[in-house]
């Protein structure tokens, strides 16, 4: 029986759960720092938090964390990769990904998503429905390209950066770690470190935290 461990009992994670069992895994099981409180999502049973997990990582075929949050989804996955946890790309049946493309282990790529030619998508990454990325773009670990993005080719995007609904990025951009992108911006210039970006074209609104 193939089995896949899902942190995070969110909506993400009841998302992420369907997503495993279309890819064939038989036994999903989820863990949560609610647990004991918490000892069940939907149908799928809660079964621990995450210290349960480090000690049972290696166990399961696959474990994902699937949390919002992109600093502490990239940090929970360093913590239990070093546990023996097995991270590989979880990819929806209907999304699209290049065959010249490499998409790093934890990521999950949501249905009709697209992942066009020389795209490199780092670790702890959600490219989450219905998103486009073009060509030649590269993404850093712990990046999430929100439903509805379309990035165009050669864009750029730093390590935690929060890519919001339905927002536009302009070919050649770059857009640095630790920013927020929000919802139907357009960048259309670059974007440096920690900024949070509004509106259409985007402009800086506040440094992000």
């Amino acid at each position: 029986m193939t089995r896949c461990a899902i942190i995070g009992a969110s909506g993400h994670g009841k998302v992420v759960a369907e997503l495993a069992e279309l890819n064939g895994y038989q036994e999903v099981v989820f863990f949560d720092d609610r647990w004991p409180k918490l000892t069940e999502i939907e149908h799928w049973s809660v079964k621990g938090n995450l210290e349960k997990l480090l000690t049972t990582a290696s166990s399961f075929d696959l474990t994902v964390v699937a949390i919002g949050n992109n600093k502490v989804r990239l940090e929970k996955q360093k913590k239990l990769s070093l546990a023996g946890a097995k991270f590989s790309v979880l990819v929806h049946p209907n999304a699209t990904i290049s065959k010249y493309s490499q998409v790093g282990g934890g990521t999950v790529v949501m249905a009709n998503a697209v992942i066009n030619s020389f795209v490199n998508v780092g670790e702890a990454c959600i490219v989450n429905t219905a998103s486009t990325i073009d060509h030649d773009c590269h993404l850093a670990d712990g990046v999430h390209v929100s439903p509805g993005c379309n990035l165009a080719g050669g864009v750029t995007v730093g390590e935690g950066t929060w890519i919001g609904i339905g927002s536009q990025v302009k070919q050649l951009i770059s857009i640095g770690s630790g920013v927020m992108v929000g919802a139907g911006a357009t960048v259309v210039s670059n974007v440096a470190d920690l900024q949070t970006v509004v509106g259409t074209p985007a402009q800086v609104v506040k440094k992000s935290k």
